[in-house]
C-alpha cells in the first residue's frame, strides 16, 4: 500500500515539476509585461487625471496626438538622433573593427576594451559626465575647440538649440560606437580569410576586396546593428533626461517621444494620453524595423 502511494507521488511530482520550474517566469512576466500591456492598451482609449481618474474618449487621444505640436517636435528630434546613429555611429564603429582587427596594430585587446567600457557604465552616468565637458569656458570640449581653432570657449552647447542635438549625438557616439565596434568585429572574424586570397589572386584591389567579400561577409550582422540602432535611438530618454536636467531643452530642441510620454504620464499625470503615446512609438518602431528590414532584403531568400 505504501509503495503504491509513493509511486504516485513520485509520478505527480514528475509531471508537476516542468510546471514549477517554468511559474516563476509565467508569474514574472504576467505581472510586469502582460498585465501592464493590457492596461496600457486600455488606458490608451482613456483620459485621465491619476490612475483612479478615468474617462473613456475613445480614439480622441490618437485624434489629439495627430494635431500635437509637442509630439511632433518631439518626433522630429527622435527620428534625427535615429538618423545620425544609423549613418554616423555605424561607419564609425565599423572602421574601427576593421582597424582592429589588423594584426598589425599593437594592443589590438587593450584598445576593445577601451572603445567597448562606455557602453558598460550606463546612460545616466555618460549624461553627468558629459554635462561636464559641455561646460562653457571649463569644459574639455569647449578647451579643446579653442586649443585648435582658438574659438569657441564660451559656447554653450546645452544652452543653445541649435547644438544640443548634436551635444546627444556627440555623447551617444562616444558609447555606442564601441558595442556596435564589438559586433562588428565579430563579423570580420567570421569571414572566411580563402575569400580574401582568392580575391588577391583576381587582382581585387582593397577597395573590391571590401565591397565583394567583406560587405557580403558581415551583411547579415551589419541588418541586426543598423535595426537595433534605430529602434534603441527611437527609445532615448536616460541620457536627454539627464544632460538636459530633467528639460527639454531650449525650445524643445533635446525632446524625445519617450521623453513627451515621460511628462504627459507623471509630470501632467494624463496616463491615457501618455498609453497613446507609447503605442504610437511602438507603430513608429515597427513600420522603421520593416521599411529596413525591407530594404536590407532580409526577407529575400537566399541561393
Amino acid at each position: 500500500m505504501s509503495q503504491a502511494r509513493g509511486s504516485s507521488l513520485w509520478t505527480v511530482q514528475r509531471r508537476a515539476a516542468p510546471y514549477v520550474f517554468v511559474a516563476p517566469f509565467f508569474v514574472v512576466f504576467i505581472t510586469f509585461m502582460l498585465y501592464p500591456l493590457i492596461h496600457s492598451v486600455v488606458y490608451a482609449f482613456q483620459t485621465s487625471n491619476g490612475p483612479k481618474s478615468t474617462v473613456f474618449v475613445g480614439l480622441d487621444n490618437f485624434r489629439f496626438m495627430l494635431k500635437d505640436p509637442d509630439f511632433w517636435t518631439a518626433v522630429k528630434n527622435t527620428a534625427t538622433f535615429a538618423f545620425f546613429s544609423v549613418f554616423v555611429q555605424l561607419p564609425l564603429s565599423l572602421g574601427l573593427a576593421m582597424l582592429l582587427n589588423a594584426k598589425w596594430v599593437r594592443t589590438r585587446n587593450l584598445l576593445r576594451l577601451a572603445f567597448f567600457s562606455p557602453y558598460l557604465v550606463g546612460q545616466v552616468f555618460v549624461a553627468v559626465l558629459f554635462s561636464l565637458i559641455f561646460i562653457p569656458r571649463f569644459g574639455l570640449l569647449n578647451r579643446a575647440i579653442h586649443a585648435v581653432t582658438g574659438m569657441g570657449l564660451e559656447t554653450k552647447w546645452l544652452m543653445n538649440p541649435d547644438l544640443v542635438m548634436p551635444a546627444l549625438v556627440l555623447a551617444a557616439l562616444w558609447m555606442y560606437v564601441g558595442v556596435n565596434m564589438i559586433y562588428f568585429l565579430a563579423a570580420l572574424q567570421a569571414v572566411d580569410r580563402q575569400l580574401y586570397e582568392a580575391a588577391q589572386v583576381d587582382g581585387a584591389n582593397r577597395w573590391q576586396q571590401f565591397l565583394n567579400v567583406t560587405v557580403p561577409g558581415i551583411k547579415p550582422i551589419a541588418m541586426f546593428v543598423m535595426i537595433m540602432s534605430a529602434i534603441g535611438s527611437f527609445q532615448l530618454f536616460e541620457l536627454p533626461f539627464v544632460l538636459l536636467r530633467e528639460t527639454s531643452g531650449p525650445n524643445q530642441s533635446g525632446l524625445t517621444i519617450v521623453m513627451y510620454l515621460y511628462n504627459t504620464g507623471f509630470n501632467s499625470g494624463d496616463l491615457g494620453y501618455a498609453s497613446a503615446i507609447g503605442w504610437a512609438l511602438v507603430v513608429i518602431i515597427l513600420t522603421i524595423s520593416l521599411i529596413q528590414a525591407s530594404v536590407l532584403g532580409m526577407w529575400k531568400r537566399q541561393t
